[in-house]
């Protein structure tokens, strides 16, 4: 059966506000959230950003959740054996709740320190051999890499878990697929895509398949498509834009040719049951082991007494 969790959105909350989400999720019965991992909102207007892993640590100490990161860039703006040390600890915190979710990030995060942004092909590269460092060093033993892409000198995680946390692999593509079946122990996206599931599969991949989700409830329609529309019309915003562009500034600019009504094609808006039943069952038809559902906008309260009330047994969770 399909297993469902919340989206913690770190560009549109603060820390505090974070954590009180998870703790309202896990109020509501959830098991599990999934919590993004930026330097940067993607919009101003988003307004936070907080660094996840003390968010996690919040997390970890007031719910027995479990935690996975939607996705992390263990590539560039942090170093592999950094962010290995870092899910290290959140296993620990979380009793072994925890799974690192990977992926070849954007320039809107990891171009702030001034290293080159690379290809996507050579991206792809470093992802590949950030997850072989991050391996090695959960073993415990005192490393040294000398990679491509990266240097790991006399390096020794001392507080590990009997246990490292499983690795999932964000993909939206055939090459990133391949990796992910080959690399990682389970695949993480956000398209309702049968193909990328039967492609995971038929390449190795035989860890869980997730997938994460937005919707917009309110009552009142028009102002969900509106706060939709005010906080992410860059989901709608087409081919590599999204990996590309260094600033929220530029993705504001993008961002102003993308209409209200594009945003309410691709993101169920108001409190009609069955319209946001209909966007998430295109998840589970796509058979994706587990869903993540991202509410836009503060009111995650609301949220939760329609998931319990409306949508919780129309869609069997």
């Amino acid at each position: 059966m399909t297993q469902f969790g919340l989206f913690l959105s770190s560009e549109e909350h603060g820390p505090r506000a974070l954590v009180e989400q998870a703790q309202q999720a896990a109020a509501a019965g959830f098991r599990s959230v999934m919590i993004s991992d930026h330097f940067h909102p993607w919009l101003d207007r988003q307004g936070e950003s907080p660094f996840v892993w003390s968010v996690i640590g919040g997390i970890a100490a007031t719910t027995t959740l479990s935690v996975t990161t939607g996705v992390t860039c263990p590539m560039v703006r942090m170093h592999p054996a950094v962010v290995a040390h870092a899910a290290a600890t959140s296993q620990l915190m979380l009793d072994g709740r925890f799974r690192l979710g990977v992926g070849s990030g954007e320039a809107l995060n990891e171009h702030i320190l001034g290293d080159h942004w690379p290809p996507a092909a050579v991206r792809q590269e470093m992802l590949e051999e950030s997850i072989e460092v991050m391996r090695k060093l959960w073993t415990g033993a005192v490393i040294t890499h000398h990679g491509r892409h990266y240097r790991v000198e006399n390096a020794r995680i001392y507080s590990r878990p009997n246990d490292p946390p499983p690795v999932l692999v964000s993909a939206f593509g055939s090459t990133a697929i391949q990796l992910a079946a080959r690399t990682g122990d389970g695949l993480v996206t956000t398209r309702p895509d049968r193909s990328f599931v039967e492609d995971y599969r038929d390449a190795g991949g035989a860890g869980p398949t997730i997938a994460s989700t937005k919707i917009c409830f309110d009552r009142d329609e028009s102002k969900a498509r509106k706060l939709a529309h005010t906080l992410w019309p860059t989901d709608s915003l087409p081919g590599q834009l999204n990996q590309e562009l260094p600033l929220p500034a530029h993705f504001e600019q993008a961002a102003s040719l993308v209409t209200e009504e594009m945003v309410a094609e691709s993101v169920p808006c108001g409190p009609d049951p069955q319209r946001h039943v209909e966007a998430i069952r295109q998840y589970l038809d796509a058979g994706f082991d587990e869903i993540f559902i991202n509410q836009i906008g503060d009111d995650l309260p609301g949220f939760l007494e329609f998931w319990e009330n409306e949508l919780r047994g129309r869609l069997g969770a």
